[in-house]
């Protein structure tokens, strides 16, 4: 009984949850580039659904593909380690579903809310290593060491 209370302590807990290193998985660099590209595409696709008022029943597969793709990203993350989601590329990530939480409930200004999430993701992608790897719990930018 003792040791399953210390197999399930806080300390191994937290190794599992957010190893140092992160874990990382063979040939995960040419999933994020695969990924990547078909998120890129599937959400310009949509996005451009949308700005031409293209039916959303023919804009439903895209929909998904989005949603997939996005939800693989976040697994892979999220399998490196779970501080992701309190680091600056997490939070973006977190804030772009607010923004896509909006939709339905602010359905004529659709465009403009997945524009933002285009916005969102593409600064999110590109700004600076000291703000897309700052940890709140951490209070400073991690050690980013590229995976894959």
């Amino acid at each position: 009984m003792e040791r399953a209370v210390t197999a399930l302590s806080t300390h191994s807990f937290k190794e599992r949850l957010c190893p140092e290193p992160a874990r990382t998985l063979p040939a995960e660099r040419g999933m994020r580039v695969i990924l990547r590209t078909g998120h890129i595409m599937a959400a310009g696709i949509l996005l451009g659904g949308h700005f031409f008022d293209v039916e959303s029943k023919r804009l439903l597969p895209w929909l998904w593909l989005v949603i997939a793709t996005g939800a693989m990203f976040v697994a892979l993350e999220l399998y490196g380690s779970g501080v992701w989601l309190v680091q600056g590329r997490g939070l973006m990530t977190l804030f772009k579903l607010v923004l896509l939480a909006m939709t339905p409930f602010f359905w004529e200004q659709r465009f403009w809310l997945l524009l933002a999430v285009l916005c969102v993701g593409s600064i999110g992608s590109h700004m600076s290593s000291r703000f897309r790897h700052y940890s709140l719990l951490h209070g400073r930018a991690l050690a980013h060491k590229p995976r894959g």
